[in-house]
């Protein structure tokens, strides 16, 4: 048995994917009021910042920023999870054991990392265009002049880290 060892950066900041177990499910937007349920009740008790978020059928990706004295994104995870999972009545596999994190290095892999989020329901199929997927933090950073609404209009010239209006 191999033992995972993950990186502890207090104050970090971090890219995480993390994948429901049936990758063709779709408990994660059917279950939206649960899960952002879930997320709150975490983050109350165990404070983070979410600096990106969107969430997909069956994954989600976020960015997050830990408090200055805290690396433990794991606890969180696992209080997600379980929290989540709680919720649903009969479902004891919902999600993947492990998931992926990136230690954020500077302002330019955050925002690539960042873009990566908002771009993914794109990449996906789901939307063709970012502002119509409802289950993003996209809008928020829209309201708050960070990026503008037709951001990646023309997803064929999107480019890492690019923010140009309408593509």
């Amino acid at each position: 048995m191999s033992n995972y060892c993950r990186m502890r950066v207090a104050g970090g900041t971090w890219f995480f994917t993390v994948n429901l177990h049936d990758r063709q499910s779709d408990l994660l937007t059917r279950n939206i009021v649960e899960l952002r349920q879930s997320i709150r009740k975490v983050k109350q008790r165990h404070p983070f910042e979410i600096n990106a978020w969107i969430i997909l059928p069956d994954h989600m990706h976020c960015v997050w920023t830990l408090p200055a004295n805290d690396s433990n994104y794991s606890q969180r995870w696992r209080a997600i999870k379980k929290t989540f999972t709680k919720s649903l009545s009969g479902n004891t596999t919902v999600w993947q054991k492990r998931f992926w994190e990136h230690c954020i290095r500077d302002e330019r892999d955050y925002q690539a990392h960042v873009d990566y989020v908002y771009i993914n329901p794109v990449k996906h199929g789901l939307v063709k265009i970012v502002g119509e997927w409802p289950y993003s933090s996209f809008h928020r950073d829209v309201r708050n002049g960070l990026y503008p609404a037709d951001w990646a209009g023309k997803v064929e010239a999107f480019q890492a880290g690019e923010r140009k209006a309408g593509g």
